[in-house]
């Protein structure tokens, strides 16, 4: 399944609410079905509470975000992107690697930690989100920025969901 445009809230319930049929029709494994689905919602999440509005009406392109969930061999894959501020990159980018060279006790531990001392960003997240993904999916997030060359580039998150 994949879908390319604006988000709303209404589109997104209503995408996920098809791929919870669909997951429970193609998925024998309630835990990975369970697993893909929450990580799902975690990343629908993370781009609807990061998607900004002027950056998408400032910018010529129509597509301010993009969704994808693909079922393969050894699983699913989840890719999500969406427009963000260079000045963001950094910090992003910081984040993401901390949690990739992490093992799997320090992510328990990171989210945890974020879970008791972490802040509320201005857009009403603690930083759990991705903290939470890669937890759940036990595997390295996969990510790319792409200048768009107006301050602002286009970040894709790939999600890699084993069976």
């Amino acid at each position: 399944m994949s879908y390319k445009g604006a988000p709303s809230h209404t589109l997104l319930d209503s995408m996920l609410s098809i791929i919870d049929e669909r997951l429970a029709m193609l998925e024998s494994q309630s835990k990975l079905r369970k697993k893909v689905y929450h990580i799902l919602i975690e990343t629908i999440q993370n781009v609807q509470n990061h998607f900004d509005k002027n950056l998408y009406q400032n910018s010529q392109e129509q597509n301010a975000i993009i969704f994808i969930l693909a079922k393969n061999d050894d699983g699913y894959s989840i890719i999500t992107g969406n427009f963000i501020p260079n000045k963001d990159i950094a910090n992003l980018k910081a984040h993401i690697d901390k949690i990739n060279q992490a093992s799997k006790d320090e992510i328990r531990m990171l989210y945890r930690e974020q879970l008791h001392h972490g802040e509320l960003s201005e857009k009403g997240g603690a930083g759990l989100g991705i903290i939470d993904i890669a937890k759940r999916s036990g595997e390295k997030l996969h990510y790319e920025f792409k200048d768009c060359q107006d301050g602002n580039s286009f970040f894709s998150l790939k999600v890699i969901v084993s069976a």
